[in-house]
């Protein structure tokens, strides 16, 4: 009855008031340690396995820059959006892009957040379109493969979807990151102590790679680590280190779902998450790096079958990793399903129909995007260079700007922020420049899968 009486900017200010009030009487019950292993988890992901390849592109020290730039700059705009958050009181991505730039800026946020998770769902089955044939033949043990359908990746994700993703898919409900996220970064620290332990265990030059060395690559440098590299393909380089560390739809679930809510604390936690995975991304791409040089492809655990495609640590590595992305598809399905259905249907009640028709049209989507691009890099490439820099500094920029009315344009924050955003739109631009020139004028890249 007295927001009846109120005047509607009274009133807007009132609501967003009792949300606030809301959301800070909300007591979470999650500790300072799980945050940090869920937000690690939510950082973890199928990027890991182009590091390596990214560092051949770049040598040692420039990648070590750069993964350095990427994990700060994440680490500040976890920051932007924190603060944003705390002064409306909303704890959603999309819903902090409608308190922006209203009904338009929620839309953008929730198309971006669907871009992005159809490029991680796409990562993962590239994974196993790629590796379940390899594992399929080392249990069969052959060499080779003889060419049967059960050796052809295509068949296999398509299988793989309708008999384990699509069942997982069609429930109506999920817990946030699921019951896989303690067993998926598992599988990628054992990956992480296998390709260190590898890197003593594979001598270099080897001769499996004869036929996959690129044509400008002489041999005498084949086993030579580089500090600085830049060719074509070091384009590649900080889209798949943005696409690695993207992790900013999931910060403001997991704020709300800590223990104590402060800002200072979830920064806390955010800056220990990111700093783990910082040392845990450096570790693979060095090791990974130092064991193949010139020779690691785009996917890092696909390279270790040109070594010994009967290798029973890396057929363990492969299997635990292709359980992780298989069971990990139907959670990050879940919220662009979420998202489509309030962009679609808003006021729309619970109908399986819709449920069900949305998962499978965006299975199709995603097993078509991955038969049709032949390459992984691809993925990594343009999702790194589209979505991840939206998610990590243009959009938090923005809504930073937008949403904290209290300090003037000309403040130093909202400088920051400014030119935060204004970064992201250079690293977009230049990096779709650079990609596109690629696909125009570099090598045919149809053959080889990776």
């Amino acid at each position: 009855e007295r927001l009846k009486s109120l005047s509607p900017p009274d009133c807007r200010q009132a609501a967003f008031r009792v949300k606030f009030l809301a959301y800070t009487r909300f007591e979470g019950k999650t500790s300072f340690g799980m945050s940090v292993f869920n937000l690690s988890n939510a950082i973890m992901g199928s990027g890991i396995l182009g590091l390596s390849y990214a560092m051949s592109n770049t040598g040692i020290i420039l990648f070590l820059i750069l993964l350095t730039c990427i994990a700060v700059l994440s680490s500040y705009s976890v920051h932007l959006l924190l603060r944003s958050a705390g002064v409306v009181g909303i704890r959603a991505y999309e819903q902090l892009g409608k308190r922006a730039f209203g009904h338009p800026g929620k839309i953008l946020a929730a198309l971006v957040i669907t871009m992005h998770n159809i490029g991680a769902m796409s990562s993962y089955l590239f994974i196993v379109k790629y590796e379940l044939p390899l594992v399929i033949q080392a249990f069969l043990g052959l060499q080779h493969s003889s060419g049967e359908w059960f050796l052809n990746g295509n068949y296999l994700i398509i299988i793989v979807s309708i008999l384990i993703i699509l069942p997982l898919a069609l429930m109506r409900q999920l817990g946030y990151l699921g019951y896989t996220s303690g067993f998926s970064l598992t599988c990628m620290v054992f990956f992480l102590i296998s390709v260190i332990y590898k890197k003593f265990n594979i001598p270099c030059p080897f001769d499996g790679f004869t036929n996959h060395t690129a044509e400008n690559i002489s041999i005498d440098g084949e086993c030579e680590a580089k500090y600085f590299t830049i060719n074509q393909q070091t384009a590649y380089t900080v889209p798949i280190l943005a696409f690695a560390f993207v992790c900013h739809p999931e910060v403001l679930p997991i704020y709300t779902e800590l223990r104590n809510p402060t800002k200072r604390r979830m920064q806390a936690i955010a800056n220990v998450s990111i700093l783990g995975m910082f040392v845990m991304y450096l570790l693979t791409a060095i090791f990974g790096y130092l064991t193949f040089y010139l020779n690691t492809e785009a996917e890092l655990l696909h390279t270790y079958s040109k070594v010994d495609p009967l290798d029973t640590l890396i057929l363990c590595v492969r299997v635990a990793v292709l359980v992780a992305v298989t069971l990990t598809v139907p959670v990050v399905l879940f919220p662009i399903r979420r998202a489509l259905l309030q962009l679609l249907f808003p006021d729309k009640p619970f109908h399986w129909v819709r449920h069900i028709s949305i998962a499978l049209c965006l299975l199709f989507v995603v097993n078509l995007l991955v038969i049709c691009v032949p390459n992984i890099r691809d993925i990594f490439g343009i999702i790194g260079a589209t979505s991840a820099p939206s998610l990590i500094f243009i959009l938090p920029g923005l809504f930073y700007i937008r949403i904290v009315s209290s300090e003037p344009m000309n403040s130093r924050p909202k400088i920051q922020a400014a030119c935060f955003t204004a970064l992201g739109f250079i690293f977009m631009s230049m990096s779709m420049t650079f990609i596109t020139l690629d696909w125009v004028y570099g090598e045919n890249r149809s053959g080889g899968g990776h």
